[in-house]
C-alpha cells in the first residue's frame, strides 16, 4: 500500500499515522467508550506495527484542532475478482456525536474509490454497537448480515458482527 493520503474535511483532517500519534491513539483506545468495542487492548508495539503497515494495511489518524482524536486502518483485497478494501474506525470520547465520525469514513471512501480503485468496501461494528452502525448508514454503508459470534469482545465473550458494504453510488453526500 502506497503511504497514504492526507484528506481535508469539515472539522477534520485524514492522514497517515505517525510515531507521534501512538501516545494519543492508545489514549483514545482505551477510553471506556471505544475499548468496550475493541476487544483485546492495543499495546504500543501493535501500533507501531500497523504504522509499519503489518498485514498488509494502512492505520490512517484523524485530526481534530490539530490533535490526534482517533484513527481508521483500511484493509484491501488486491485479488482482480475480489478486490475490495475493509475499514475500521475509532474516535474519541470528546469528538463523538458531532457527525465527524461520518465525515472521516466519506473522505476516506472517496479516496479508496477515486485514487485505489475499489468498487466496493466493508466495515463489521459489533452488532449491538448502535451509535457506530448508524454512523456507517450517515455515510451510505448498508447492512449485509449478522455474523453469529463474530469477534473476541473486552469481556471475553465472542459478540455477533454486522457486515455492512458500501458502493461507490451508495456514499452519501454529506450536504444529505
Amino acid at each position: 500500500m502506497e503511504a497514504g493520503p492526507t484528506l481535508g474535511g469539515r472539522g477534520l483532517v485524514v492522514r497517515r499515522a505517525r510515531e507521534d500519534d501512538v501516545d494519543a491513539l492508545l489514549e483514545i483506545l482505551a477510553e471506556p467508550s471505544v475499548a468496550r468495542w475493541f476487544g483485546i487492548p492495543y499495546s504500543a508495539d501493535d501500533l507501531r506495527a500497523k504504522l509499519a503497515g503489518a498485514g498488509g494495511s494502512l492505520l490512517l489518524a484523524i485530526e481534530v484542532d490539530g490533535e490526534t482524536a482517533g484513527g481508521i486502518e483500511v484493509s484491501e483485497e488486491t485479488d482482480p475478482e475480489y478486490r475490495h478494501a475493509g475499514i475500521d474506525l475509532f474516535l474519541s470520547e470528546r469528538c463523538q456525536g458531532r457527525g465527524l465520525g461520518p465525515e472521516a469514513i466519506r473522505l476516506v471512501a472517496g479516496y479508496l474509490f477515486d485514487v485505489r480503485g475499489h468498487h466496493r468496501l466493508t466495515i463489521d461494528p459489533a452488532a449491538s454497537n448502535h451509535r457506530a452502525i448508524r454512523a456507517y448508514e450517515k455515510a451510505g454503508f448498508r447492512p449485509v448480515g449478522v455474523m453469529r459470534q463474530y469477534e473476541l469482545g473486552a469481556n471475553g465473550r465472542f459478540h455477533d458482527g454486522l457486515l455492512m458494504d458500501l458502493l461507490r453510488a451508495d456514499l452519501a453526500d454529506p450536504a444529505s
